[in-house]
């Protein structure tokens, strides 16, 4: 099969300890990501963050408030980046945000509330970081049987597991990696509307956070769902390595940080 390598980080061992520790790395990585070239004076971006705020206490003043809310200036000043700065499309794209964890029931979210799901190991967050840092994220496709599990479940998992994910992102670090280890997918775990709700979560409610996406060991049976999904990835889509578990297990990890199901 000829792997589509779209992005390629800089191959070599990085040293690092056999805790999660953050990695001391150069941010050439950066070329990936789309979250750090909007910046802007201090002042400036602080006058900004108030006036959205007014706008939020002014014209949706049902929206909650506190740490993820409409008045959580950290929250706001991350929405302003990812819109460059407007303040017209950034409250417009963070009210919704505001909103759809609200009617989600985010904040209510557990590990006891996904057990049942989590217990299939379709998807967990590593233990460790990668070797730039990032918390990760991984699916493994083929203990995701769309037919017979609910899929209000699997939504739920997924967001539980980009809070977790996020919630464990050190200082200097503001995305996490996504692998999605593909070896033994068939038909049967192939799921469009679940992967639509994953890229959509990410785009919509927690932009620039999905720093990369590896899609490794792709079957030939993957092909025609990647052009289905592809469309649907908007941007994401320049985040995408196809690769192998090779190049996962030798270029992303080190021999202490490796995932179990990634070793040799």
């Amino acid at each position: 099969m000829v792997l589509q390598l779209v992005l390629r980080p800089p191959v070599g061992r990085h040293l690092v300890t056999a805790t999660p520790l953050v990695p001391n790395k150069p941010n050439g990585f950066s070329r990936l990501c789309i979250r750090n070239c909007v910046t802007m004076d201090p002042q400036k971006s602080q006058k900004l963050v108030l006036d959205v705020k007014e706008r939020l206490e002014r014209e949706y003043t049902d929206l909650p408030v506190g740490r993820n809310g409409r008045d959580d200036e950290e929250m706001i000043l991350w929405f302003l980046k990812d819109r460059k700065f407007s303040v017209e499309d950034a409250v417009s794209k963070l009210h919704k945000a505001i909103r759809w964890r609200r009617e989600f029931g985010v904040s209510d979210l557990s590990e006891d509330s996904v057990k049942s799901i989590a217990e299939t190991g379709k998807a967990y967050v590593h233990d460790y970081f990668d070797v730039y840092g990032r918390p990760v994220l991984i699916v493994e496709a083929s203990k995701h049987f769309p037919q017979k599990q609910d899929p209000d479940e699997d939504e739920k998992l997924c967001v539980f597991l980009i809070e977790k994910a996020l919630s464990r992102l050190p200082a200097g670090k503001q995305d996490i990696l996504g692998i999605f280890d593909l070896r033994g997918f068939g038909t049967e775990n192939a799921d469009l509307k679940f992967l639509t709700f994953m890229f959509d979560v990410f785009y919509y409610y927690y932009p620039r956070r999905l720093g990369q996406v590896l899609f490794v060991d792709a079957p030939f049976v993957f092909k025609p769902l990647w052009q289905l999904v592809k469309p649907v990835l908007k941007s994401y889509a320049s985040l995408v390595r196809f690769c192998s578990a090779k190049d996962v297990r030798e270029e992303y990890f080190t021999e202490e940080t490796v995932p179990a199901s990634f070793r040799k």
